[in-house]
């Protein structure tokens, strides 16, 4: 495999089919913000709240001046509220820490709340221009396809698929920071789970997979993530209410709001435990 070659024909197309998304333009801090927005949620439905969000704290120490319900409110229903919480945390220790400016090495990144290997590493690739193994869940995929002949990865990073994944990053920074956003561009763009665009591909001639025919995915089915009926739906309807009730809502009013009494009281326990939403004299606030 010509690695070289592959992250030259990649690049070159993202510089011809970059889409044109508002954190390309933005600050780190923006960028930064975009992160935590992006993590398990489409683009689509990042774009307008991150636009709101960046408009009402356009730096880290504007969101720190606030209360983290603040931060839950503004979240909407972009999902997993915890986000919010911790990247108002990730505000806080930036402005207390590092003087309002979001940090440049992935040791101080990793140090910042809610922030993971993978964040870590987009943040600096993305927003400082620096050399990072940014792997996620299309960058992993076009991997698979194009070095390993394997139309989907394993259902979580291993240790091997780091090591590969770092020794197809440049050593030039400029190049490995727009292998990052290139290589992850073509696997949300062309190289997609359900319907690749092989047609589109600047490196189809070189893809493993395609030279194999197109093997089909010999692991355990890949089953989409449950969401009707679960914890998390239950924790969004009760957040929601309270969310869109500045005066607050009764503790039993809230209990109502979902069928399943049980669950409702269990998942109200872990919102309150989360410190998504607090009890004040009987009412439910952020």
């Amino acid at each position: 495999m010509d690695r070289q070659r592959v992250v030259w024909l990649v690049n070159q197309w993202f510089e011809q089919n970059r889409r044109d998304l508002p954190w390309r333009r933005s600050t780190p801090w923006g960028v930064m913000v975009s992160e935590f927005m992006l993590q398990q949620t489409p683009v689509a439905r990042v774009l307008g709240p991150w636009q709101e969000w960046m408009e009402r704290w356009p730096t880290p120490d504007d969101l720190a001046a606030e209360e983290p319900g603040a931060a839950v409110a503004a979240w909407g229903r972009l999902g997993y509220p915890r986000r919010a919480q911790r990247l108002h945390r990730a505000a806080v220790a930036i402005a207390q820490e590092h003087q309002g400016q979001v940090p440049t090495t992935l040791e101080e990144l990793r140090a910042l709340p809610g922030v993971g290997q993978y964040t870590a590493a987009a943040i600096l690739s993305f927003a400082h221009g620096g050399r990072a193994v940014v792997l996620d869940t299309n960058i992993r995929r076009l991997l698979a396809r194009v070095e390993g002949g394997q139309q989907f990865p394993s259902a979580s990073p291993t240790v091997a698929e780091w090591r590969e994944a770092e020794a197809w990053l440049p050593e030039d920074e400029a190049t490995a920071a727009l292998w990052a956003a290139s290589s992850m561009e073509l696997g949300a763009l062309v190289c997609t789970a359900r319907s690749p665009r092989c047609e589109d591909c600047p490196v189809s001639e070189l893809c493993a997979w395609r030279a194999a025919g197109y093997p089909a995915h010999e692991g355990p089915p890949r089953k989409p993530q449950a969401w009707h009926g679960t914890d998390r739906q239950c924790r969004g309807v009760i957040l929601d209410l309270v969310r869109h009730s500045p005066d607050g809502v009764p503790v039993e009013l809230a209990l109502e709001a979902w069928t399943d009494r049980s669950q409702a009281e269990r998942c109200l326990s872990g919102l309150l435990d989360d410190e998504l939403v607090r009890r004040d004299a009987g009412l439910l606030r952020l």
